[in-house]
């Protein structure tokens, strides 16, 4: 049976002693893996401490994947790259331009995501989270209004189509923007996979992005991307039931993995629980483990108690997190002890 890896993503603290602490109360509440994010600012500001950080996680035996958190824009915190590289905006279909996000076929970004990836190498990084990768689309539009429509994009669309980039979003618009993201992927993950470090994804379940669990092909079958997984986040609008929502979402990413022969991971939404919603923590987590899933992955540490987007109640969403976890852990127990002592009854001739 696959090793069950449970995981939080932790952020929002660059302090040594509190990390220390946060470590020790993440293996209480039952997690062997934590995701540190590595955003621009911290390569900058904080990159001789990030690499203490590393070390304090492993020491403490846990896991460690580095997240290229708002590397080219949300989701996580804004790149400074725009800054030394405006021309490298992504434009919409309308012509206006996307103040935040990078277009990623342009080898200026490119190589600035290696450089990153050298720097994730030098903090002691071996595993790469690469976040919810996107291109943009304008909310509540018809005709739709998408990214990217650069000078870069518009060259590289007629290259293959062997005609003018239309602005309206046709069959081959959208499949440029899935080759897109799958090109630049394939790009950097090759790159950090020849420093022997290992390439995991999570994308959105929406269409709105580009790439997702419906599009996932393209980035699906490239060599040097490991592990796929997505984030089947249920509690918006309270109309979805969590542990169908989850099951079903994480059936399909399975599905996709088992297809391309790929990891997986999954994530649960531990973030603006609202009181009295605690409790489905444990019924999506639940899900997820009974669709099959072994790589379960919440965010965040303490419900995002850092961010306005946290839980109403921190501490009890934390905890109930950690119940999450413990029940898991426990079933993951006796399924194995399950699976043994059919051996054993096989191996002695007791087979029912």
């Amino acid at each position: 049976m696959s090793k069950l890896r449970k995981g939080v993503a932790y952020h929002g603290n660059r302090i040594l002693k509190h990390v220390h602490e946060d470590m020790l109360d993440i293996i209480d509440h039952d997690f062997n893996l934590v995701v540190h994010m590595f955003s621009h600012t911290d390569w900058d500001r904080h990159k001789n401490i990030m690499k203490e950080i590393v070390a304090i996680s492993e020491g403490y035996g846990l896991e460690v994947w580095i997240d290229n958190w708002g590397l080219g824009g949300p989701p996580g915190d804004k790149s400074h790259f725009l800054s030394y590289h405006p021309d490298c905006h992504q434009i919409f279909s309308d012509g206006t331009r996307d103040p935040v996000h990078v277009c990623m076929n342009r080898e200026e970004f490119r190589s600035f995501t290696k450089e990153w990836i050298d720097a994730v190498e030098e903090i002691g990084g071996r595993k790469i989270f690469w976040d919810e990768p996107r291109l943009i689309m304008k909310e509540n539009r018809e005709p739709p209004v998408w990214t990217c429509y650069c000078e870069k994009c518009r060259g590289l669309f007629e290259e293959r189509y062997g005609k003018p980039m239309p602005r309206e979003l046709t069959p081959e618009t959208e499949a440029f923007r899935v080759w897109t993201l799958a090109d630049y992927f394939r790009e950097v993950t090759t790159y950090s996979s020849s420093k022997g470090m290992e390439n995991i994804v999570c994308v959105m379940l929406e269409e709105t992005y580009g790439i997702h669990l419906g599009t996932l092909g393209e980035i699906a079958r490239l060599d040097h991307l490991d592990n796929i997984g997505s984030d089947p986040y249920w509690g918006w609008d309270g109309k979805e039931d969590p542990y169908s929502f989850v099951y079903e979402a994480t059936r399909r990413n399975l599905e996709i993995c088992k297809r391309y022969g790929k990891e997986h991971n999954i994530w649960i939404q531990g973030y603006g629980t609202k009181p009295g919603m605690e409790e489905e923590i444990v019924q999506a987590t639940d899900a997820a483990y009974d669709a099959g899933a072994r790589t379960i992955l919440v965010w965040g540490y303490r419900g995002s108690e850092s961010n306005d987007y946290r839980a109403v109640h921190p501490d009890m969403t934390w905890k109930t997190i950690g119940d999450a976890m413990r029940r898991i852990t426990e079933k993951d127990r006796e399924a194995i002890r399950l699976k043994k002592l059919d051996a054993m009854r096989t191996k002695f001739g007791l087979a029912e």
